[in-house]
């Protein structure tokens, strides 16, 4: 029973070696502009809008950041008001999934309002970038959706 205990073992090991990294499913929008605020270097973060190297080394401190309203908990904590967190947003982030994201979230987007609030909320389930690109560009333009796609996922 030993034996084939470890034979199982040294199976599944080797599969897991050997296996190819796991791919994330979700369709990410388009990456230029606004980093990802859990991942991106406190050296980075200290030189982002209304940032200090007190709060870049803070914000490493608590992260990752579950949301972006989280995200936005901590920068009003930490003493900017809500225009200074919407400048720091332009150019760092926590995307949010187009397919849960609350009102709130949505927000928080730089330069999203109520009525992007109802059409992200209106054409659920979003399935690809094609459709945001039909569906919102009817309201923005294709502009406005790729800007939108630096703060959004599509899982």
């Amino acid at each position: 029973m030993i034996v084939g205990t470890r034979w199982a073992l040294a199976v599944l090991m080797a599969i897991a070696i050997a296996a190819p990294a796991v791919t994330l499913r979700a369709q990410v929008g388009k990456s230029q502009g606004a980093v990802d605020a859990s991942t991106a270097p406190e050296q980075d973060l200290a030189k982002m809008p209304h940032m200090t190297p007190a709060i870049a080394k803070a914000l490493v401190g608590v992260r990752p950041f579950k949301s972006i309203t989280e995200l936005n908990t901590f920068l009003i904590g930490q003493g900017l008001t809500q225009q200074q967190a919407m400048d720091f947003y332009q150019k760092a982030f926590v995307h949010i999934n187009l397919n849960t994201a609350t009102k709130d979230e949505i927000l928080l987007v730089p330069g999203a309002g109520t009525r992007m609030v109802r059409e992200f909320a209106e054409y659920r389930p979003w399935k690809s970038w094609a459709q945001f690109d039909k569906e919102i560009g009817k309201y923005v333009g294709k502009q406005e959706t790729d800007r939108l796609k630096r703060y959004v996922v599509i899982e």
